[in-house]
């Protein structure tokens, strides 16, 4: 694995040795590559530095459709403009929390018919399986609400977002960000027998991720090595390159890709997609197929990356290394080993999970089929699920007769279902420790809750060499060190399995449909616009090298109120800073009394301190011009799931901003921004304020609206104590949604 320092060229799509070969200009050659051609087609700005897309479908899943409709209802939505998906696959299983679950798919089916949409039942498929099969097209483009938003494999350009940026779309608006640099990932060679596609992207996290290589650009898989690549295979790298914090990923496409498209029934939908004769990347990565080794991602990070054989070698100092790790997160809070699962020098798991839109297609699931066959995972604690990715791949795998081979070794086999990747199904014992193919192994997630003393571990693999850990009863194996002939078997679709039971409106709306509602389906609270000034109390302080958003609002059961904000809200930070709620409950009891016009200080009483320090240097400063609220400080928030209730969680309880030395991602930023929260910078190591100190921040409205990147600001504590924090590009439709408080506001106003 090589990363450039510099620019690449590649000429005829290999790479250009002599730059004396290339006979076009840096400008021009930037053109050429497969990402600038399918942005340029759905800008609408007239400008390629500065896009303003327009996507062609949208996608979202049972977590997060209920709240961007309801934002979009809130705001003037008529019908749905383009094709809108409505999958259900994380909240399948309807008896947890009573109704709600099903009154939230019965909420999405009934507006489905009213704006004009397309529902997918629950069980049926998993949201980017659906995707795959029934929407992507060469040269499209696709927003989701789901941050594994990837179908670059088929030449689909997509984008994972908050539920905010979806509701622009329905609203007609546009997806506004400077053009993303292009990262060509450059493969050769071919893997060895045994290596699968979550080995790949594993190995590719690993080198990008610490360093940010590939951050917010679209990273675009060329080379010799595509054609070697099944379209599962691509597929299955493709999903995780979400890990790497890219912005979107695309691929060439040639013969294979057009038979995805032709099994599917979807022949039209192909395209194929190639660089110009010269393309200029910003940088490369190069990938030699032929020297991945079956990989494992160590907890609690994909970019945790090892080869099995390296663990196995190594196995205490790796163990311990991982336990130290978790010390950061942790601390003292949860009693952690791994080590313990070390026994006669052999590594032992509890459980393998094959599963969701990475681990749950078709060649995967039949590939550990070809390991299993014959075997028995034994009748002691390990256990292994397996969840294809959709029916039609469930069908497939009964009639070839795969579904059997895993069932007889004591395997059990569920339906669709995305519940595993986030916390929401096979939930291990306290103290296990897990091994999935699926997409993520964050901590405070999978069952984690510390402040319970409860905590499992779990590690990326891919699917063959869980199983053939799985036919070793759990023993960390890799699939290269199994003798196994892989009978490869043809993939036919069914298509009869969606047409019976998927609700498609097929674009037309009915305004007389009526939206059936559950009772935990609630409206946003009021919000208001951005004060002149600002107090605020920081009341979580973060240190961790990077802060998910599963640590920020805790994926799982947690989830079941994902449609009732001040419900979900109450999770907020629940299992990284218990504490957090009340305090942010504390001071939002200022700004609500503000609101009310009462005074401030009635309701928090030291306030009146507070304000009498500030009035001191700031006389025009009173109650009535600022505003009252909380704000976070991480080092790096934002890694992870795209779900908008990571920022609107703050927001319902009085958050106005966070503090950070960076963001994560881009799409937790931007959830930030349309809740009308401020992303605040700050310079890594100069953090002048503790936990549960006041922070004032006068004329903060005037900076936003004269775009200044430097504000001033103060720590109140018997004194005024200056510093400075930074502001990012913001477009000028950012700027006026933290001025108007958020975008629900930003509409009605508009």
């Amino acid at each position: 694995m090589e990363l450039s320092e510099n620019g690449v060229y590649l000429i005829d799509g290999m790479i250009a040795e002599n730059s004396a070969d290339v006979n076009v200009s840096k400008e021009e050659a930037l053109k050429g590559t497969i990402a600038y051609g399918i942005l340029q087609k759905h800008n609408t700005s007239g400008n390629m530095e500065q896009l303003q897309v327009r996507f062609d479908k949208l996608t979202s899943h049972d977590i997060t459709f209920v709240g961007i409709i309801q934002t979009a209802r809130a705001s003037g939505l008529e019908r749905f403009p383009i094709p809108y998906v409505l999958t259900n696959c994380h909240n399948s299983l309807c008896a947890v929390g009573g109704t709600i679950n099903e009154d939230d798919h019965m909420f999405g089916l009934t507006c489905a018919k009213k704006y004009g949409g397309i529902y997918v039942p629950p069980h049926q498929a998993v949201i980017h399986q659906f995707a795959r099969e029934m929407l992507a097209e060469g040269g499209a483009m696709i927003l989701g609400s789901d941050s594994h938003t990837r179908y670059g494999a088929l030449g689909t350009m997509a984008v994972g977002e908050g539920g905010p940026e979806l509701v622009k779309q329905l609203l007609g608006k546009t997806y506004d960000v400077a053009r993303p640099g292009v990262v060509a990932i450059y493969l050769e060679g071919t893997p060895a027998k045994g290596v699968g596609p979550q080995d790949v992207a594993i190995a590719i996290i690993g080198a990008v991720f610490k360093n940010g290589y590939v951050k917010n650009k679209v990273m675009e898989f060329v080379g010799p090595g595509v054609a070697g690549l099944s379209a599962d295979f691509r597929i299955g790298i493709d999903v995780m390159t979400t890990e790497t914090t890219c912005l979107s990923s695309i691929w060439q496409t040639d013969e294979k890709i057009h038979e995805f498209y032709e099994i599917h029934g979807r022949e039209s939908a192909y395209r194929e997609l190639k660089p110009a004769k010269v393309a200029y990347y910003d940088g490369m990565v190069r990938v030699n197929l032929s020297e991945i080794k079956p990989m494992i991602a160590m907890p609690f990070h994909p970019s945790n990356a090892y080869t099995i054989e390296e663990v196995n070698a190594n196995l205490k100092d790796i163990l311990h290394e991982c336990e130290e790790r978790a010390k950061v997160s942790f601390g003292d809070k949860v009693e952690y080993s791994l080590t313990d699962k070390i026994h006669d020098g052999k590594l032992y798991v509890d459980q393998g999970i094959i599963a969701g839109c990475a681990g749950g297609g078709f060649e995967n699931i039949c590939e550990a089929a070809d390991i299993l066959r014959g075997k028995s995972i034994g009748s002691d604690g390990f256990t292994l699920s397996v969840y294809p990715a959709s029916m039609p791949i469930y069908m497939e795998l009964v009639r070839n007769g795969r579904m059997a081979d895993l069932l007889e070794t004591g395997a059990v086999v569920k339906t669709a279902f995305c519940g595993p990747c986030f916390g929401a199904g096979d939930t291990p014992a306290n103290g296990a420790f897990s091994i999935r193919h699926s997409t993520r192994n964050f901590p405070n997630r999978e069952g984690s809750k510390i402040q319970n003393g409860q905590i499992a571990s779990v590690a990326l693999m891919d699917a063959r060499s869980i199983a053939a850990t799985a036919a070793n009863k759990g023993f960390l194996t890799p699939a290269t060190a199994m003798d196994v002939e892989y009978t490869g078997p043809t993939y036919h679709f069914d298509s009869r399995i969606y047409e019976n039971r998927v609700f498609d409106s097929k674009g037309v709306a009915d305004p007389t449909q009526e939206i059936q509602f559950g009772p935990n389906i609630k409206d946003w609270p009021k919000m208001v616009a951005l004060t002149d000034n600002l107090v605020l109390q920081c009341v979580s302080e973060i240190h961790d090298p990077v802060t998910t958003t599963d640590e920020l609002i805790p994926s799982g059961e947690t989830s079941s109120f994902r449609s009732n904000p001040l419900g979900l809200a109450e999770f907020t930070l629940s299992r990284k800073d218990p504490e957090y709620v009340g305090r942010a409950k504390k001071i939002q009891l200022a700004e609500k009394a503000r609101e009310e016009g009462n005074c401030p200080a009635g309701a928090v009483t030291e306030i009146h301190d507070v304000m009498h320090t500030i009035a001191e240097k700031f006389a025009d400063v009173n109650m009535d011009n600022t505003g009252f609220g909380s704000t976070i400080f991480a080092v790096k928030p934002g890694d992870g799931s795209a779900r908008e209730q990571a920022a609107s969680c703050q927001k319902v309880l009085g958050g106005w901003a966070n503090i950070a030395n960076e963001y994560a991602t881009k799409r937790y930023r931007s959830n930030l921004i349309n809740w009308g929260m401020i992303p605040f910078i700050i310079d890594e190591g100069e953090l002048p304020f503790t936990n549960l100190d006041y922070l004032f921040i006068p004329a903060i409205a005037d900076a936003i609206r004269e775009k200044k990147s430097e504000i001033d600001a103060y720590v109140v504590n018997k004194g005024m104590k200056h510093f400075t924090l930074k502001i990012g590009a913001l477009t000028d439709d950012e700027r006026q949604i933290i001025l108007d408080g958020c975008l629900i506001n930003y509409y009605r106003a508009n």
